[in-house]
């Protein structure tokens, strides 16, 4: 799969679905505690120009403003997380759990660290970062 693919996506009940095209940067693993209690274990993200983003099913979409900053997009019927968008940044985070595999993704950074839960180790040896990258 190319950088550059088409990659479709959608939540766990298919009622919201999405495709997304261009360059999709590696997945990020992120443990702050926002991602932790969205999706109940830490969360992973790829992300992508938001001009790449095009949503075929969008009835039940709803956007929750997380913080001041941003918002996080999720599937009213069936509660998937799906997006998380720093507004006005003309990017958009993704789950990598929603795309279609295969993905052709792979995971390049922790990040939030100092947020993780104490339940699990970080040993992968990916870059761990206490914070944002």
């Amino acid at each position: 799969m190319t950088a550059a693919s088409i990659r479709r996506g959608s939540c766990l009940c298919g009622q919201v679905r999405f495709s997304v095209g261009g360059k999709l940067r590696p997945v990020s693993y992120c443990h702050c505690t926002q991602c932790r209690k969205t999706h109940g274990h830490f969360a992973a993200y790829t992300n992508a120009d938001e001009s790449q983003l095009q949503l075929h099913e969008q009835t039940t979409l709803g956007w929750y403003d997380s913080s001041q900053f941003a918002r996080r997009g999720f599937c009213r019927h069936c509660g998937a997380s799906l997006f998380w968008q720093r507004i006005g940044s003309g990017t958009i985070s993704i789950a990598a759990g929603c795309l279609e595999v295969p993905t052709g993704l792979r995971g390049d950074r922790h990040i939030f660290c100092n947020d993780a839960s104490d339940y699990y180790q970080i040993a992968d040896g990916l870059p761990v970062f206490p914070q944002a990258d």
